[in-house]
């Protein structure tokens, strides 16, 4: 568990958190996701929340490179589909390149298959053959109601399908991206990774005029699990705790090395978690440009104050996390892995 507490606002923030604007499932009216990842440690912990939670409903699963190249993060993706049980859900594989920029690949993070620590079983899921992007489009016209998108990862997939399918944009009630940073990054000071990868994606993305949410490092690097949770994981004596356990385990080794942190930060599972967990998070509603130039390329620049906005013309109307609950984020994490068997 995280010796670091939970902020709910950052110092400089003069007023207190705003309301909620995303979608919140219930058991009894689960919320219709389709989530866009690159697995990944923290996608794979976050696959184990939107499996496991009732509250939501997993239309579809769908790889984009990013934390890894593409045949790594999609065979990652297929192998915890299998650990979770999750054989029938349908998948499909998407960009294997930013949009304009080549690929940057986290080993240093993940290990070089991307998801090193542990040996996951063979790849199941339903394949779609067309692509990630054909795949998010026909599940959004198969949908009786507006479908949440969560991507976890590079927004390539996201702004291609907006690209393409512009049509499409009234079936998407919602964005809950894991990505951006307000202060720190953590691929260089200004620029958090998935925002890092692909700039000009995550650019078109906010300037869709769709309601966004932005989990960003602010409230997840305060999201810390650690030892407290592996013990837990290592007394279920299932196998999908083993091999989350050795995950986190091996996940928190760039921890210390980087941050010298005691536990690891989570990411992608807080993204998820707020779809199912009302007032896990602190929030601010603000306008988010992206940086496409060299020296801060991929930083979100973040602007909360009203005054300030109505004299640029722009509107808050992004949902951006700064603040967690963490010791409620931590028992929902591992809670959700204790489940499967």
């Amino acid at each position: 568990m995280s010796e670091l507490k939970p902020n709910p606002l950052p110092l400089s923030t003069p007023f207190p958190p705003s309301p909620r604007r995303a979608p919140l499932g219930t058991v009894a009216k689960p919320l219709p996701i389709i989530i866009d990842c690159d697995p990944g440690h923290d996608d794979a912990m976050a696959l184990a929340v939107a499996f496991a939670r009732p509250e939501l409903k997993v239309l579809g699963v769908t790889a984009v490179a990013g934390n890894a190249s593409l045949p790594k993060t999609y065979e990652n993706l297929r192998r915890t589909l299998a650990l979770l049980g999750a054989n029938e859900v349908r998948v499909a594989a998407g960009a294997d390149v930013p949009l304009v920029r080549p690929l940057w690949v986290a080993p240093y993070v993940h290990g070089d298959s991307g998801l090193d620590g542990a040996e996951l079983p063979e790849p199941t899921g339903v394949e779609h053959a067309a692509g990630a992007v054909d795949l998010i489009a026909t599940l959004l016209r198969e949908a009786s109601e507006p479908v949440t998108l969560v991507p976890l990862g590079p927004l390539t997939n996201i702004a291609i399908l907006l690209r393409d399918h512009p049509e499409l944009k009234a079936k998407i009630a919602h964005i809950c991206w894991m990505g951006g940073a307000i202060a720190e990054g953590n691929v260089t000071a200004s620029a958090e990774f998935n925002s890092y990868v692909d700039p000009d994606a995550a650019a078109i993305v906010f300037a869709a005029g769709i309601p966004i949410t932005m989990v960003c490092l602010d409230a997840t690097h305060r999201a810390l699990t650690g030892e407290a949770a592996m013990k837990r994981l290592d007394a279920a004596g299932t196998l999908p705790a083993k091999i989350f356990a050795d995950l986190l385990r091996f996940y928190a080794i760039f921890h210390k090395d980087r941050y010298d942190w005691p536990a690891s930060a989570v990411h992608d599972a807080v993204a998820v978690a707020h779809l199912a967990v009302p007032n896990l998070l602190a929030l601010v509603h603000a306008a988010v440009d992206v940086e496409l130039g060299d020296l801060a390329r991929g930083r979100t620049i973040t602007d909360w104050y009203g005054d300030r906005l109505k004299q640029r013309g722009r509107t808050p109307d992004v949902d951006v996390a700064v603040g967690v609950d963490a010791d409620v984020f931590d028992r929902v994490l591992v809670d959700a892995i204790l489940s499967f068997k």
